[in-house]
């Protein structure tokens, strides 16, 4: 059997979604392997498992099959790793969850075995206060640690992208977990940052074949996968529902290390995180230094560098912070007419400026100075 042929019967026996690494190891040890499985008959299959099930069924394994080709030929296409649950390139932190998945499909030459993985999650609606304290802990943890941290979160609106565009800035790699194939990008304002994501050395993943529709559902499993590829796990906001907070209690149950960010009681976005450390299923997290400390996590040596000072901005750039500093907050169309620009190329002026960590975006189309500890 061919490689080809071998990622084929792994691609279709891992799209039967009832299966577990633990059920799906013992399955294969009695019938010798995947491709065994697809070509026994139902009635042996039964017989050498001792049991029937739909599994089973010629039907369903056809059927399997028949999407597997498809799926491989996506595969081929779009270099794809497809990461098998007994591939030494498996996620190992993810293995040891019962629920893991028995494929993992991934683009990007990030290595999930390496280095430290945090999670952060938190609210589609994040506020400055969650913005803010996202930027600074992962920039702490990219600049202190030993080791490169690896940032992990699920490509989503608010919390989830102010995480990965974080890691960018701080130039360490960070993975997007998705609720969907890898033949898409949702929400589709985020493709550029996904992109870079992969170009950067991290990457997006997920368990879902291309062939497979979105639904809803979805978006809580995947949160699964998430708090089972880290080491541990940052709420930076959240209400009392969501999933952030399904996330958040699937790494307890994963033993993982939860943290959160606490606020003022009034604010609804805090309401979430104070809930988890009142219930003791998450620790008190401020900064990177309860997260270093908690986890005993080797820092960097000092190097004695001295940090610049004064960042040199271009006359676009330096008119644009003056408006900012001198307004407090201001919108697109405020800041275009006030330093007489065209809308699209300020867009972009705005985007690059995000980035560098000289403004911040806010609920309402509204920009912002940046906030500096």
């Amino acid at each position: 059997m061919n490689g080809d042929d071998s990622l084929l019967y792994r691609v279709a026996f891992s799209s039967l979604r009832s299966l577990i690494p633990r059920l799906a190891g013992d399955i294969l040890a009695r019938v010798g392997g995947e491709e065994h499985f697809f070509s026994f008959t139902s009635g042996q299959l039964a017989a050498v498992m001792g049991f029937n099930n739909r599994l089973f069924s010629d039907q369903m394994r056809s059927k399997a099959l028949a999407e597997g080709e498809r799926e491989l030929d996506f595969i081929r296409r779009n270099h794809i790793r497809a990461l098998y649950f007994t591939d030494d390139s498996y996620p190992r932190r993810l293995l040891h969850c019962d629920d893991a998945p028995l494929m993992l499909y991934a683009l990007g030459d990030c290595d999930f075995n390496a280095g430290h993985y945090v999670g952060v999650v938190g609210t589609r609606h994040a506020t400055p206060y969650g913005n803010a304290f996202v930027a600074d802990l992962v920039a702490g943890l990219a600049e202190r640690l030993a080791e490169k941290p690896v940032i992990v979160s699920g490509l989503a609106y608010g919390v989830d992208i102010a995480a990965h565009k974080a890691a960018l800035e701080a130039g360490i790699p960070t993975i997007g977990v998705l609720a969907h194939g890898l033949n898409t990008i949702y929400p589709a304002t985020h493709r550029d940052i996904a992109a870079r994501m992969v170009r950067s050395g991290g990457a997006l993943v997920s368990d879902y074949r291309s062939l497979e529709a979105i639904h809803k559902g979805n978006f809580l499993a995947r949160n699964r996968i998430v708090a089972g590829l880290c080491d541990c796990l940052v709420v930076a906001e959240s209400d009392v529902k969501g999933g952030a907070m399904v996330t958040a209690r699937l790494a307890s149950a994963y033993s993982r290390d939860v943290f959160a960010l606490p606020g003022r009681v009034s604010d609804r976005f805090s309401r979430g995180c104070n809930r988890l450390i009142s219930d003791c299923v998450a620790q008190l997290v401020s900064g990177p230094d309860d997260i270093i400390e908690a986890m005993r996590w080797p820092e960097r040596e000092p190097e004695g560098v001295q940090h610049e000072l004064f960042v040199e901005l271009s006359p676009d750039e330096q008119a644009v912070s003056d408006l900012l500093q001198r307004k407090g907050e201001a919108t697109l169309n405020d800041i275009a007419v006030a330093v007489n620009m065209p809308v699209a190329r300020l867009m972009g002026l705005l985007i690059d400026m995000e980035f560098r960590n000289l403004l911040m975006a806010v609920p309402g189309g509204r920009y912002r100075p940046a906030l500096h500890t």
